[in-house]
């Protein structure tokens, strides 16, 4: 119970803070009228010093004190509220005796306590009503008399049986609370292996960059796009120069170490809104959208310097180069056309010596 409170927590006190200053108010209206309305055995004067000012300002002065120590030491909470409730309640019921189910007020901080789910606390609420239900029995005479023996049994074992479905209720809302974390854990692992799938599904495990299926889904896209808007982009197809004597020379793991090399060059220099994917064993394709042609092949050429000027410690010195074809795409060109023409550029960059740009 000395936990400490969470900031809704604190809301809630102060709710049921507030809900007490209710409860005074209503007493207070009610108590002035039944005395200017209805039969009151009791005189002016002990009825407004006795029964309403002294008993209203007694309880707001302890629920007053009851918040003063809220604000200056949290960890007693609680502890405040609810010795504040139980005055409340025993104040109310010593001024109601003759009504014979106003002992129920007890019952109102046991069940105001289930809404913070802490088992202790109900029970320090229930232990507080019952001895407040003592005290009134053996100091009170004229509560005494209104009972009998079958109310001064029934009343704690009444207290006693709310305090156990309360108990229960929160034993129970603690499990659905658990079985919902444990769903919400459950969903947020599914997401997740989906998220994952997802990415196994579009991207080049190896490469990070968009594998062949998704290339298309993009490429067919943007010859939308182009056909729709009148707009150009461009298709540059890369390949890895001897990389047939780089697997045969050094192996496949050196191999993919130069792939995942030439493929973070690649990301690092196009534009976040171009596409790049890894098409086959060492080829890569790219669309470029932002630039004009000039500046995709200078965009290409960068790319191509850098890859040159990168050295790989596993090859021993060997440089690695990449030869790359590049079309523009026109209303004229379908899908094979386009692709076909970037393709032969590659080919032609290939033949002129590699390391190289053909357009």
């Amino acid at each position: 119970m000395l936990n400490k409170l969470t900031e809704k927590e604190l809301k809630w006190a102060r709710n049921i803070w507030i809900f007490f200053w209710y409860i005074i108010w209503v007493h207070f209206f009610a108590q002035l009228f039944s005395f200017l309305f209805l039969p009151y055995p009791a005189q002016a004067r002990e009825f407004y010093i006795d029964v309403l000012i002294l008993p209203t300002i007694f309880m707001s002065v302890t629920v007053s004190l009851a918040w003063v120590i809220v604000k200056f030491s949290q960890k007693y909470t609680f502890h405040a509220l609810y010795i504040a409730a139980t005055v409340v309640a025993v104040m109310i019921i010593r001024l109601n005796t003759d009504i014979r189910i106003i002992s129920a007020l007890l019952l109102l901080p046991i069940l105001s306590s289930v809404i913070f789910f802490r088992i202790r606390l109900t029970l320090f609420s229930a232990a507080l009503q019952v001895l407040g239900f003592i005290l009134l029995y053996f100091v009170d005479p004229s509560y005494r008399g209104y009972l009998s023996a079958f109310d001064v049994i029934a009343i704690p074992c009444f207290l006693g049986l709310c305090t156990l479905i309360a108990t229960i209720i929160m034993i129970r809302g603690r499990e659905l609370r658990e079985e919902l974390f444990a769903a919400m854990i459950a969903k947020q692992d599914l997401m997740i292996q989906y998220a994952i799938m997802q990415k196994q599904a579009k991207f080049d495990s190896l490469t990070n960059l968009y594998n062949q299926a998704s290339f298309y889904e993009h490429f067919e896209l943007a010859l939308k796009y182009g056909d729709d808007h009148r707009s150009s982009f461009h298709l540059a197809l890369i390949d890895i120069d001897n990389f047939k004597t780089i697997n045969d020379t050094f192996g496949h793991r050196v191999g993919d170490l130069v792939l995942s090399g030439v493929a973070r060059i690649i990301k690092e220099t196009i534009p976040a809104n171009d596409i790049a994917a890894r098409y086959g064993g060492e080829e890569f394709a790219i669309l470029l959208f932002e630039a004009d042609f000039e500046d995709a092949v200078k965009l290409l050429d960068s790319i191509r310097a850098a890859v040159s000027g990168t050295s790989f410690e596993e090859l021993d010195g060997t440089p690695v180069t990449i030869s790359i074809g590049i079309s523009s795409y026109k209303p004229s060109l379908n899908k094979e056309s386009l692709f076909e023409q970037a393709d032969k550029n590659l080919y032609k960059a290939k033949r002129s010596g590699k390391n190289r740009i053909a357009t």
